[in-house]
């Protein structure tokens, strides 16, 4: 009887770990793992197109990839102000990032030739522009740093300027107005050219800046003005249309290589076709938000945009920017936006 006891536990021993194998195997092995696991970072609130159309292609990029590519969304600045985000897409941080080409300018300049003031009229010349030879020309600048443009430029919108007090109505009313511009020498100097103040901020910093007083006012497009909340320590809004700004999806150079080529060709496929749809939005917001920032509190004010740009073009401005972008780029500009200087 002795004997026997042994011999029956053994057994017992054996086969209840001839179970539990399988149950290890599949806790160890989830069957939805990614081969790649990346993050997008914006800067925009979550309910801006940007965020929607872009959660939108990291879903199309998932099923399309069969579940190898896994992209995190990560939107209002949550991994850091837009500066701070730029250097971790060059260093590979963040895979990654939605930047405004103001902003890219301070690493790409040729990025920033589309910001200058009062270029384009309307979306026919933009798109005209960007899908052809100037938006080829500088995406193969931005590929000459260790980061690339991984889609179609998506939409910002035209920026207008807005302002707690002083009502801006013509290009005397900008006289010593303090207003906040992004760390954007472009625009920084169009407004200096028009004897603004402008004052550098980070966009995550914006409300506070605008509530505490710190500027009087502030320039950007309408879908952004509406979902930062703008309006609510905004009086006015001036339909400047000063500037035109655009995305771009940026990429880790590395991280990017890193794919499979089928798996990089689906990721500029989902977000090509998500920035022509987020492009419609914002074309369509600009249409339907004078009325619902109306609704909230906000006056706008229709400017004499000719005044404006005569007013510029007695400056300096355009000449001093062609002597920087250079006269090949300059080139470019002109044939998208007519003669400038």
């Amino acid at each position: 009887m002795t004997l026997r006891k042994p011999r029956t536990l053994s057994r017992r021993k054996l086969l209840m770990a001839g179970a539990a194998v399988p149950l290890c195997a599949i806790l160890t092995r989830p069957a939805s793992a990614a081969e790649f696991t990346y993050k997008l970072a914006t800067g925009q609130d979550p309910t801006h197109p940007v965020n929607i159309r872009a959660k939108e292609a990291a879903d199309r990029i998932r099923e399309a990839t069969s579940g190898r590519l896994e992209i995190n969304l990560f939107p209002a600045n949550q991994l850091g102000s837009d500066t701070d985000l730029l250097t971790q897409v060059r260093n590979g941080g963040v895979e990654f990032f939605n930047l405004s080409s103001l902003i890219l300018a301070t690493l790409v300049p040729a990025a920033g030739i589309v910001n200058l003031g009062f270029l384009f009229t309307n979306y026919d010349a933009v798109w005209k522009a960007m899908d052809g030879e100037l938006g080829a020309y500088i995406r193969a600048q931005i590929a000459r740093t260790p980061i690339m443009a991984v889609s179609s430029p998506w939409d910002n919108g035209f920026r207008h300027v807005t302002s707690s007090g002083r009502e801006i109505r013509t290009p005397d009313d900008l006289k010593n107005f303090k207003l906040r511009v992004p760390a954007a020498p472009n625009l920084t100097s169009l407004f200096q050219a028009l004897g603004a103040g402008p004052a550098p901020i980070n966009f995550n910093e914006v409300y506070s800046a605008l509530q505490t007083k710190v500027v009087d006012g502030q320039e950007n497009p309408l879908p952004i003005i509406a979902t930062a909340r703008l309006y609510e320590v905004q009086k006015t809004c001036s339909l400047t249309g000063h500037v035109w700004d655009n995305y771009w999806i940026l990429g880790n150079k590395r991280a990017f290589e890193k794919l499979p080529k089928d798996v990089q060709e689906i990721v500029t496929r989902e977000l090509d076709r998500s920035a022509k749809e987020e492009r419609a939005d914002v074309g369509k917001l600009s249409e339907s938000l004078r009325a619902d920032l109306t609704a909230k509190g906000m006056q706008f004010i229709d400017v004499d945009r000719g005044a404006f740009r005569q007013a510029l073009a007695k400056t300096s401005f355009y000449a001093d920017w062609k002597a920087k972008f250079g006269d090949e780029a300059w080139a470019q500009l002109e044939k998208a936006a007519g003669k400038l200087s």
